[in-house]
């Protein structure tokens, strides 16, 4: 069976040592090639190369970042049968698709864990979803005029409030900080006492066949259960989210600081069912848009991709077969 790694070595918790022991490990039963990712959107441009040359199974180490870009380029040409089957070893700070799968959050485990399922055929095809975002084309031409070309995700898409606090976040780490759980409650708690979208919420839900739902600041579109990670705290604004589901849609309107705080401690509970005047909630939906009256930042799979006014958002059931 040929096999491709595809490793980021300026993931949070990869190191070359990490990388030369899976590799070890991998190619006792698999014939495997590496490759290393050198810049943004290398891993996509790898994962579409696999699948051109018929890899059998891509492994990616690295974050979710890592993990987004491979898919992309995996299914570059759409899902099939000629399409690489995928395994996951966690290399970020979070690792939300790897933890969905069961993943081990050990590496070396994660490693074995995949070897074993390798050797007795056990994987699964999972849905996953497709983003477009309404943006600029140019300088000379106004907010929401072009479409970027649709782009896949394994686990989430947003629009509005998280795409800013993944902004901060990103931004504080070019600057060398580590990307750790305090990072992200910091930069979510900055975004939102110092931003101006919760105070006057720009965004509107559109779900086919239903009246639109307006005056959001967050939206958040998840196809997992849960959304992601505070440490080993999970967070789950979508409890019926979940890889043989549609996609799942968590909004929020008008709302102060009191009422936030008790919404996020719901999500962390053992009952994440968060209910409210201020709360939209929907799930197993095929498709639908978000529109914002102003520039918001979008986001997928927690990496930021600028301002858009609009988002495009579809399940594709079955997309992808992964080891689990």
């Amino acid at each position: 069976m040929r096999a491709l790694l595809v490793a980021n070595p300026a993931a949070t918790t990869t190191t070359a040592k990490v990388r030369d022991v899976l590799v070890r490990a991998l190619s006792s039963d698999l014939k495997v090639d590496v490759a290393e990712t050198t810049h943004r959107g290398h891993a996509r441009e790898l994962g579409e190369q696999a699948t051109a040359d018929g890899i059998d199974v891509v492994v990616t180490l690295g974050g979710d970042g890592t993990v987004n870009e491979t898919v992309d380029g995996l299914l570059a040409g759409g899902p099939g049968t000629h399409v690489p089957a995928l395994a996951v070893v966690p290399g970020g700070s979070t690792n939300v698709f790897s933890r969905a799968l069961g993943r081990s959050r050990d590496p070396v485990e994660a490693t074995a864990e995949i070897l074993d399922s390798l050797r007795a055929g056990r994987t699964r095809r999972v849905s996953l979803g497709t983003a477009s975002a309404q943006v600029a084309v140019g300088t000379d031409i106004a907010w929401g005029t072009g479409w970027t070309p649709p782009r896949w995700f394994v686990f989430s898409a947003g629009l509005g409030f998280d795409a800013d606090v993944i902004r901060r976040v990103e931004e504080q780490r070019a600057r060398g900080r580590r990307s750790t759980g305090g990072l992200y409650v910091r930069a979510g708690t900055r975004a939102f006492l110092t931003g101006p979208d919760r105070r006057r919420p720009a965004m509107t839900v559109h779900v086919p066949g239903e009246p639109p739902r307006e005056d959001l600041f967050l939206c958040l579109v998840s196809n997992v259960n849960p959304w992601t990670y505070l440490g080993h705290r999970a967070i789950a604004p979508s409890p019926e989210a979940g890889f043989d589901n549609g996609l799942a849609v968590f909004g929020l309107g008008r709302l102060g600081a009191v009422r936030m705080i008790s919404h996020l401690r719901t999500t962390m509970s053992d009952r994440p069912e968060v209910r409210g005047r201020a709360v939209h909630r929907r799930h197993d939906l095929a498709e639908l848009t978000v529109t914002a009256s102003r520039p918001q930042g979008w986001q997928l799979d927690g990496d930021h991709l600028g301002p858009a006014t609009a988002l495009r958002v579809r399940s594709v059931p079955s997309a992808l077969e992964v080891v689990v």
